[in-house]
């Protein structure tokens, strides 16, 4: 039997409410199917604003049906202002188009408050190479929508294209080299707005995966936090580790804590779903695991 006031004792009421603008794939765990069920077992309400959907997403399957939502979104943002909604989080995802950077940032301007936290997963990329979606002007773009974020979360390859930087493979670097590579996109990506820049999946020497951000007194400074590598390749993880980090963030925990948080969570489902072999097209296999985001506590 559920115990209703021990239940209390960690219950924020009403939830706090999510609106998270990301694709949705049918098959394949990532975006809103990783989003939502990762962000409502922290205790928070996700409402969903679909860009597009895919009968799967991309990485790995062949001739998937694929359906633009612009103007499904349009029509959900007119909705949503009849209904006077406000959000404590508006956080993006996949973007597809120039047209979808400008619906977002309408999104933003309609229904953040000055207590609202902008949070942008710039998803762009992966292993040095921009998805087909992009060009030179949806790149700029982004660059615009990053500018009115308080936090952005670029893999490495993200990272460098927003900040004009040539990709390199960190995987030969020592982490200090590393930190000095992640450092040097980070102030010029600190030149975009002053977001909070977190730079994830940074491999280096002795088999480690790192992210990068600032430290929470100072964006002149910064650290790197590594766990071991696990040697697959399962889509949807950049997106779990976002929803984990924003999760905690909406709770309190400062920056370097959530990321360690979400930095080991991510380590732990990895290694969970490969030593059951889940084939790596399907993502990582989560659910088993949601009971830790349903007990991680404020530190």
């Amino acid at each position: 039997m559920i115990d209703m006031k021990d239940m209390s004792k960690n219950a924020i009421f009403p939830p706090k409410r999510i609106a998270a603008i990301h694709d949705l794939s049918c098959f394949g765990r990532c975006a809103l199917t990783v989003v939502i069920p990762a962000l409502s077992s922290m205790g928070y309400q996700v409402i969903p604003v679909p860009t597009a959907m895919l009968s799967s997403h991309t990485g790995g399957f062949d001739d998937m049906h694929f359906e633009d939502l612009t103007d499904f979104m349009n029509k959900t943002a007119e909705h949503f202002d009849r209904l006077d909604i406000k959000f404590d989080a508006i956080y993006t995802g996949f973007l597809g188009s120039e047209e979808q950077i400008d619906v977002v940032l309408n999104f933003i301007k309609r229904f953040s408050s000055k207590d609202t936290l902008i949070f942008v997963d710039p998803v762009m990329g992966d292993d040095g190479v921009l998805y087909s979606t992009y060009n030179d002007i949806l790149r700029e773009r982004m660059k615009e929508l990053c500018s009115v974020a308080h936090v952005i979360t670029p893999n490495l390859t993200e990272a460098c294209f927003l900040s004009d930087t040539p990709y390199r493979d960190t995987s030969d670097m020592t982490e200090e080299e590393a930190f000095a590579f992640a450092n040097d996109m980070r102030v010029k990506l600190s030149a975009l707005g002053g977001a909070k820049t977190v730079i994830t999946g940074i491999p280096h020497k002795g088999g480690m995966f790192g992210t990068y951000s600032h430290t929470e007194d100072s964006h002149s400074n910064g650290y790197m936090y590594s766990v071991e590598r696990v040697r697959r390749s399962y889509p949807g993880t950049g997106d779990l580790f976002a929803s984990v980090l924003l999760g905690c963030m909406l709770q309190g925990d400062e920056l370097s804590s959530a990321i360690r948080f979400a930095s080991d969570y991510i380590r732990n489902v990895m290694s969970y779903s490969a030593n059951f072999d889940t084939p790596e097209r399907e993502g990582v296999a989560f659910e088993p695991l949601l009971g830790e985001l349903v007990g991680h506590k404020r530190s």
